[in-house]
């Protein structure tokens, strides 16, 4: 026999509560399924702690009669009692802490509540929810029916004897206009795949043809055992490319006890941007609680990314994002301690991978090597970087230079580069991050390599001089490219240096860098900055234009200045002055950009002026 009982109000507005759940809470409405799978799981929880043996089922059923959908579980089911108790859990929802935000945490405290709370986000995308219910603590216990609607008005009624055969609970869900697309069968398959693929029970998706869709696979792949390790490798390789769309370069296993954590964690194949790291996927006892938590591993360790199953993490009251606490802090240093460990084993057993790692992802390792010791000794020697042998380790760069030079900027490598290969000095770029700081620590961890700051004018003091012979018959060329140089605010100098093919370089130091970005600041400032400005100006620094005495065209130059139009030889090193301005990679200030527009063009002036000449005068015109 059915007994109904009248109908009833929640003691709540129901609407304005739905309204605060899914515009302040929750981040999307698809949470309505996590927190109905989630009840699912506790229900069967509470089951097998009386009956060990109990089925351990949950199916949800899509297509239903007006678009909607029904999670079934074979859990410990409601009493009466039970139904009401859950009824006052989704009122004193309503309350605010004392920080005005939902209380849905105490709420969510024991079995009845967490039910609660699972039913009220149901209202954010259904019109209308059933909960049909048998206890399995009451056996003799009448099955219950509860239907709520969105208007805030429910009912309750007791089943006749048999209606339930199984104790277990059934919600039905009949979808609200603008929440349809949520119960769509394959949004619910896809979402119940996203939520559940760590669920310890079975879980299945049955679409209205009674086709069964497999949810899930236990145990989680990490946990299973394979037939040897290549066989565990592929299989946690293939897993990372189905979560993550990529295969892992490698795999580092996580435990960590304390909090009942075990998972994978996936070294990226690509190089990763510190400000945009991979998305990590927590699971609590099996239920995804975020596949974004940034949190959960150190900021420097972006190069990998972790699927993780926890019992002891605390969620947020959304229960999508992990509490930060001294707990979540301790995690994140274990788990940062075991890819230290992970380092260290390809250090001293895998040196193909350590190399094909560091290739990607040496910025990390350079941001951790700068304060962890043990880490800066095994893998320093290993580390790339940019030098004048090219992109080597330090470790095969110090073989050949014990004397290892190390630039302050990017812009003095490139200066000094090519001649200091030359001329046999080992120069690192130490202009990138972290670079210069670990160079100087190299003689820590190989005794017997030195490392010294470079300055452009070392490399100056390492090039030939010219005889005073032909510097004294270059004369009257350098005198042009002084005067010419001056209006530039270089000096110019004359030296023979390899490589033979480049005519010119220039070269300037700290303070004549500093010099020039003055007047370029006080060029574009206004009268009074450009009076603070053009005080702090000094006469002393200035770049140098060497020119090189080994070059053909600097011959060539030196030995017709004295029959060539003057115009001819400034123009000339004007285009010198450009041509070593570019290789010197330094910005182009727009006085620059003109300097080198002027000499291009006026070379081209000169060269057909002299084409011209060559044709009006025949072979004398051409002497």
């Amino acid at each position: 026999m059915t007994t109904s009982q009248p109908g009833h109000t929640f003691q709540v507005d129901l609407r304005g509560l739905v309204d605060l759940l899914s515009h302040h809470l929750y981040s999307s409405p698809r949470v309505y399924l996590r927190e109905l799978m989630q009840n699912a799981v506790d229900a069967i929880t509470a089951r097998r702690v009386l009956d060990g043996s109990a089925p351990a089922r949950i199916t949800i059923r899509t297509g239903l009669s007006g678009g909607g959908i029904s999670v079934e579980d074979s859990g410990v089911g409601l009493t009466e009692s039970d139904v009401h108790s859950f009824l006052a859990t989704i009122g004193r929802s309503s309350k605010r802490n004392a920080n005005g935000d939902l209380d849905l945490t105490a709420a969510r405290g024991d079995f009845i509540g967490q039910f609660g709370i699972g039913l009220l986000a149901c209202f954010v995308v259904a019109d209308e929810i059933t909960v049909v219910t048998r206890s399995a603590k009451e056996p003799g216990a009448p099955a219950v029916e509860w239907r709520g609607r969105s208007d805030g008005t429910y009912s309750i009624r007791t089943l006749p004897a048999g209606a339930v055969a199984q104790p277990g609970t059934t919600v039905t869900l009949t979808p609200r206009a603008d929440g349809s697309e949520w119960l769509e069968p394959r949004s619910v398959l896809q979402l119940a795949r996203h939520f559940g693929s760590l669920l310890r029970y079975q879980v299945q998706v049955v679409d209205r043809h009674g086709d069964v869709n497999q949810v899930n696979d236990t145990p989680p792949v990490w946990e299973r055992t394979y037939r040897s390790p290549l066989a565990r490798r592929e299989a946690l390789a293939a897993y990372g490319k189905a979560v993550f769309d990529f295969v892992p370069l490698d795999t580092i296993d996580l435990d960590i006890p304390l909090v009942g954590l075990k998972g994978v964690a996936f070294v990226l194949p690509t190089p990763a941007h510190p400000t945009r790291r991979s998305g990590n996927r927590v699971h609590l006892k099996g239920m995804l609680l975020s596949d974004q938590a940034t949190e959960l591993v150190p900021d420097w360790a972006f190069f990998v990314a972790c699927v993780v199953d926890t019992t002891g993490l605390r969620p947020t009251a959304s229960r999508e994002a992990l509490y930060e606490d001294e707990t979540l802090a301790a995690v994140r240093d274990a788990i940062g301690e075991r890819v230290r460990q992970w380092l260290t084993g390809l250090a001293a057993q895998d040196l193909a991978t350590l190399r094909q790692f560091l290739d990607v992802h040496h910025l990390a390792v350079k941001a951790l090597a700068r304060h962890d010791d043990q880490l800066l000794a095994l893998l320093l020697p290993w580390l790339p970087f940019e030098t004048t042998d090219g992109r080597v380790s330090l470790d095969e760069f110090a073989r050949t230079h014990p004397v290892v030079l190390v630039t302050q900027t990017v812009e003095e490598f490139r200066q000094v580069a090519p001649i200091a290969a030359a001329a046999g000095l080992g120069v690192v770029n130490g202009g990138y991050v972290y670079d210069r700081e670990l160079v100087h620590q190299l003689p820590q961890v190989r005794p017997g390599v030195s490392v010294a700051d470079l300055d452009p004018e070392t490399v100056t003091a390492h090039l030939d001089g010219v005889d005073p012979a032909a510097e004294l018959a270059a004369a009257p060329f350098l005198a042009r490219a002084r005067a010419v140089a001056d209006r530039l605010e270089t000096d110019v100098a004359l030296r023979a240096f390899q490589p033979v093919g480049v005519p010119a370089m220039l070269v300037d130091n700290r303070e004549a860098r500093h010099e020039r970005r003055r007047a370029e600041l006080s060029a574009g400032a206004d009268d009074l900055w450009a009076g603070i400005l053009g005080s702090l100006s000094s006469s002393e620094p200035r770049a140098q234009l060497i020119l090189n005495y080994l070059n053909p065209l600097i011959r060539e130059l030196s030995e017709l200045a004295a029959t060539v139009d003057p115009q001819l030889s400034e123009t000339a090193v004007e285009a010198l002055y450009g041509q070593a301005l570019l290789l010197s990679r330094r910005p182009l200030r727009p006085s620059d950009h003109a300097l080198l527009n002027r000499s291009f063009l006026g070379l081209l002036e000169f060269a057909t002026q002299a084409a011209d000449a060559g044709t009006r005068g025949g072979p004398e015109g051409t002497r």
